[in-house]
């Protein structure tokens, strides 16, 4: 694939997702006049562009669809429910002709004919054929266009050489343009257009497209366009048309000797726009590129080399005696660390984008249940890593799609309770620090707690005399296979989904929180960090084994005598602020030899709402930490994320709290470790 179609496919696709968005406000604000413009330009922008690349099937689907909000911002058209679905199905196969997937063309065609069935009685398309044949192509004919901007088109933001470049797209075309209207010199105001234009268009995509590349210049011009003559299908072989020159003499438009002075003219104009393209091409007026992702996470891999680098630099620098080694050590230093920033905030993308995702999951899925629910959204600006936004799908798609089965109730039964018919699923995202917390809240009904339980001792959960609190009870919808369904559907009932969130975002780093008042609503909030390739760690050892904890995962570091410490091993509890806390040793959970130190380090974590304290030999500090992945044959190693490099070429492992904590429950550690307190 040639980068002019990429280009186009990853601009289609963003250009879908505003359109998509901008359907489904529209729905709620039918007479919004900005809205409708903002769908109209959508719908023409990936038709027009899916032309000029190649993408037919696009432009002729496309522009049933335009030929039907151009009546709605006629005002000849009104916005109702059914015309929104449909447009949202149009544009999830639009989707599909874009990647260039298989299609159904049998279905395009019908929802073709179902695009007709809104327009007005004799309301035409430009688009011949019936519903069975939508892709057949117009047959090629020549225009003559007469565009003559008003003095005042540049005052408006328009630029005629971009439009007449995009006419140019559309077939074989000649341009002439006229200077009579330009006054001397000294007369001469350079914000006043006083150029117009003949243009000779060989083109098969009819008028309509003629006039959608002048669409934001109609109420600042003149234009005429008219079809001079049907010539055959380009496809048929090749044909020689007459020249511009020629069909102007004939019409009486221009004499011989304005012909010959046009052409002489028209030379120098060419040797002007060469110079004036190098000249651009030497100023440059780019303030913005697109750049792969792949690109900047090659970037991104080797600032954390530099990292690695410079931590080996000053770990000499501080070690020499000689002060010129040393400055130079802590400047490198210094701009590594801003080159780490600014290489690291390339990958920041708001997750505004991906929350407008949802809503249309929002609105079929609560069509599908029968219920009506909107989203809403705030701190759609907040920034987050691409690699950790990337993550999010399904996590996110599981919290909403539980909230509107099970929290939000029909709307019979949510007026009965004096709310208002229609749920609200509010998507929510902050800094807190270090770290994102986003979060998910609905006004259903909250977390049933009771039926939690009673799941929960159905399924040997918990014992049935076992005394939890809210919390804890809340915590329970975790487990795999966990379900309070009644009975199985397409959306849930079969267990999976929330302890799928658990895992994905515990394999970020992060972790999962629930609030719920019965009958007002649950909330779920999501702490991420906010980046997952350079992180702030704690690097501790164990023995002559050195090991990082993420510095999100530490709340805080302790001393345990030898006396203090045999006894929190051989109990698994230890005491933290007048109260006992789990602890858990790494010297033994990883098996390391040897003897522990008599003054043993604890650092202490909070997992889940639960403190937990791991015991090690000694607490080194801050390290600025590059995440490297670890091999295909160390992946499932427990309590393990990743590996680092040291300022001395060794390798260190990343430890996942999660993991380890997870591990000692499944051994029944926790259990064993309270019989014994």
């Amino acid at each position: 694939m040639d980068n002019h179609k990429m280009v186009y496919r990853e601009e289609a696709f963003e250009l879908l997702v505003d359109l998509e968005t901008a359907l489904l406000e529209l729905e709620e604000t039918p007479e919004d006049e900005e809205l409708i413009g903002r769908v109209f330009r959508s719908l023409h922008t990936i038709k027009g562009s899916g032309a000029m690349f190649g993408y037919e099937d696009v432009a002729a689907f496309t522009h049933e669809i335009e030929a039907v909000y151009e009546q709605v911002r006629d005002g000849r058209l009104t916005v109702a429910r059914d015309l929104v679905s449909l447009s949202l199905s149009a544009c999830d196969l639009i989707r599909k002709m874009v990647a260039e997937e298989d299609l159904d063309t049998t279905h395009a065609a019908e929802m073709m004919g179902r695009f007709r069935e809104f327009l007005p009685e004799g309301a035409a398309t430009d688009r011949p054929g019936d519903a069975a044949a939508p892709f057949t192509p117009l047959r090629t004919r020549t225009y003559r266009i007469r565009f003559h901007p008003h003095p005042g088109l540049f005052a408006a933001g328009a630029n005629p050489a971009l439009i007449i470049d995009e006419i140019r797209g559309l077939g074989d075309c000649e341009v002439v343009a006229h200077f009579q209207d330009v006054p001397p010199l000294d007369e001469l105001d350079p914000e006043a257009c006083r150029l117009s234009w003949d243009l000779i268009l060989q083109t098969d995509r009819g008028e309509n497209a003629i006039r959608d590349a002048f669409i934001f210049v109609a109420d600042t011009s003149d234009l005429e366009i008219q079809a001079m003559d049907a010539g055959p299908n380009p496809k048929d072989g090749p044909t020689d048309f007459r020249r511009i020159g020629e069909i102007l003499l004939e019409r009486g438009d221009i004499t011989p000797e304005a012909l010959d002075d046009a052409l002489s003219e028209q030379a120098r104009e060419l040797a002007v726009d060469r110079r004036a393209e190098r000249r651009i091409s030497e100023i440059g007026v780019v303030s913005s590129i697109r750049v792969p992702a792949d690109k900047l996470d090659t970037l991104v891999n080797l600032v954390g080399e530099l990292v690695t680098v410079q931590a080996n630099l000053s770990r000499k620098g501080g070690m020499s005696d000689d002060p010129e080694l040393l400055a130079i050590s802590e400047e490198v230093e210094r701009l590594i660390t801003s080159l780490r920033e600014n290489a690291m905030s390339l990958r920041m993308l708001p997750i505004g984008s991906t929350f407008q995702k949802f809503r249309r999951l929002v609105r079929d899925l609560a069509e599908e249940l029968g219920k009506e629910a909107a989203m809403t959204t705030s701190g759609a600006d907040t920034e987050l890593d691409k690699t950790v936004i990337d993550q999010l799908n399904d996590p996110l798609v599981h919290i909403i799609r539980n909230e509107i089965d099970h929290g939000i109730e029909p709307p019979h039964v949510r007026e009965a309770l004096g709310k208002p018919r229609q749920g609200t699923i509010h998507l929510s995202a902050a800094h807190s620090g270090a770290k994102v917390l986003i979060r998910i809240s609905g006004d259903g009904a909250g977390l049933d707690t009771d039926a939690i339980r009673a799941r929960a001792i159905e399924r040997n959960l918990i014992p049935p005399d076992m005394e939890l609190e809210e919390d804890e009870l809340h915590n329970l919808i975790f487990s795999p296979g966990f379900s309070t369904a009644k009975r199985v559907t397409d959306v849930s009932g079969r267990g999976v989904g929330m302890d799928v969130v658990k895992r994905r975002i515990e394999a970020l780093h992060g972790k999962v929180e629930i609030e719920s008042r019965r009958g007002q609503g649950a909330a779920i909030t999501l702490s991420l960090p906010l980046t997952l390739a350079i992180i702030d760690g704690l690097l501790v050892r164990i023995g002559t084994t050195h090991f990082v904890l993420p510095l999100s995962a530490v709340e805080e570091c302790l001393e345990l005598n030898r006396e203090e410490a045999n006894q929190s091993r051989d109990r698994g509890m230890m005491r933290y602020r007048d109260r006992m806390i789990i602890y858990l040793g790494l010297r033994e959970f990883f098996g390391i030899d040897g003897e522990p130190p008599a003054i043993e380090r604890v650092v202490v974590s909070d997992i889940g709402g639960e403190k937990i304290g791991f015991g090690l030999d000694q607490v080194i500090g801050h390290h600025q930490t590059v995440i490297k992945p670890l091999g295909r044959i160390y992946r499932d190693i427990q309590g393990v994320s990743g590996a680092t490099i040291l300022g001395d070429g060794s390798v260190s492992l990343i430890l996942d709290v999660h993991q380890i904590f997870q591990s000692m429950e499944g051994q029944g550690g926790k259990e064993d470790s309270a019989e014994k307190h």
